[in-house]
């Protein structure tokens, strides 16, 4: 298991390392732990459906601390990516900065937990991957179906060439027929 002080910085590489960095994710939150890393974007094989390229790295850090009687995980996502823009299907990049607080709940408090909206809950197992938990904080927070910003499509830029109108683009297909 892999466990810092405050202030101690590990940067995992995914693609050289073969072991996946644990937690025990309630002892990493009592003692206020840290964590630091790089991994590559090919390595979380759930992301790889959502990607134009399976390319680049995201740079995580995570922190364990107290607020009150809740144990908290807090996550710092940082990065780019490749996505298939869904207007033109086009390659687009895609900045990756997400921040999210997790509340470490046992299994017993999970299902009343779970009510609560304050804040997303996981459960505080005494062996959590930290990479599960950065794909999961990226599938979450990346957009559902992304797009290029309006008037940045090559679809569009190619219809606006053609007129000004998609009916005389539709008008002109069935004169080709």
């Amino acid at each position: 298991m892999l466990g810092f002080d405050r202030g101690e910085a590990n940067i995992y590489h995914a693609r050289l390392m073969f072991a996946r960095p644990l937690i025990d994710g309630a002892d990493f939150a009592l003692n206020g732990k840290e964590l630091r890393g790089e991994v590559a974007l090919d390595t979380l094989p759930r992301l790889s459906d959502r990607m134009a390229e399976s390319g680049g790295y995201v740079t995580f850090y995570l922190r364990g601390h107290q607020m009150f009687d809740r144990l908290l995980l807090e996550i710092e996502l940082t990065g780019k990516c490749r996505l298939r823009c869904q207007r033109c299907l086009g390659e687009m990049d895609y900045p990756i900065t997400m921040t999210s607080s997790l509340r470490l709940v046992s299994v017993a408090e999970i299902d009343a937990a779970d009510t609560d909206d304050e804040m997303e809950c996981v459960e505080a197992a005494s062996a959590m991957d930290v990479l599960s938990l950065v794909e999961d904080e990226l599938l979450l927070g990346l957009p559902y179906a992304p797009s290029h910003v309006v008037g940045k499509c090559a679809e569009q830029l190619n219809v606006s060439k053609q007129s000004s109108s998609p009916f005389a683009v539709l008008a002109g297909l069935n004169h080709k027929q």
